[in-house]
């Protein structure tokens, strides 16, 4: 019983890892996907490989905020434990959310410009990895200015999205005829725009744990 009451505070740092490292084994298996995308037998296990990857993070998800109830004494605060973690899982579910959308609207060839999107998402979500992996150091300045100079990078990702996407979705209706086309591509250029978007509400949220603790 008296074990009971002595604070714990959970190993939260690690599973953040974990979930960062899903976000990456997600985005790299979608960017797999849309680079294979017409050999179908790969596309089918890039596919997989996104479902796996989101899932996974769904479980460290559920882990987090089941130990946020029982633990007794946290390393940051529970509202920037949930918050975090919850975010970080939006930026999987959103990665899986367009590779299902792909599926759904039988895209048939993939765009230069979701090429270049899918790139940006990639690059956004290594970024959210390193970000994450320095939560646990945050109390050594050096740690903390690079976390934010990652968080900035973040940032500059999500405004070079936003460009791409304004561009993309503007030549779609200049150039394509079948109205369909438009408005499946319109939906995949948003839901990848949005990835971006998504990891940059996770580097403000990991802003905001540096503030309060720098």
């Amino acid at each position: 019983m008296f074990g009971k009451l002595l604070p714990r505070e959970g190993n939260f740092y690690e599973m953040f890892n974990q979930h960062a490292d899903r976000i990456v084994e997600a985005a790299r298996a979608f960017s797999q996907l849309v680079t294979h995308y017409g050999d179908s037998h790969l596309r089918e296990q890039y596919n997989r490989d996104v479902d796996n990857a989101e899932r996974a993070a769904d479980r460290v998800t559920h882990e987090v905020n089941r130990l946020i109830h029982k633990t007794f004494i946290t390393p940051i605060d529970r509202d920037q434990i949930h918050t975090l973690i919850n975010t970080m899982d939006d930026v999987a579910d959103l990665i899986q959310d367009t590779a299902e959308t792909m599926a759904l609207y039988d895209v048939r060839h993939m765009t230069d410009e979701i090429s270049r999107l899918t790139d940006i998402s990639v690059k956004c979500c290594d970024r959210v990895k390193e970000a994450v992996n320095l939560i646990a150091r945050l109390g050594e300045p050096a740690a903390a200015e690079a976390a934010l100079k990652t968080c900035e990078e973040i940032d500059k990702l999500e405004s070079d999205a936003d460009r791409v996407m304004r561009s993309a979705i503007s030549k779609l209706f200049r150039e394509e005829q079948d109205v369909r086309e438009v408005i499946k591509l319109k939906a995949i250029y948003e839901l990848l725009e949005t990835i971006t978007d998504k990891c940059e509400d996770v580097a403000n949220v990991i802003e905001g744990i540096i503030l309060e603790h720098s």
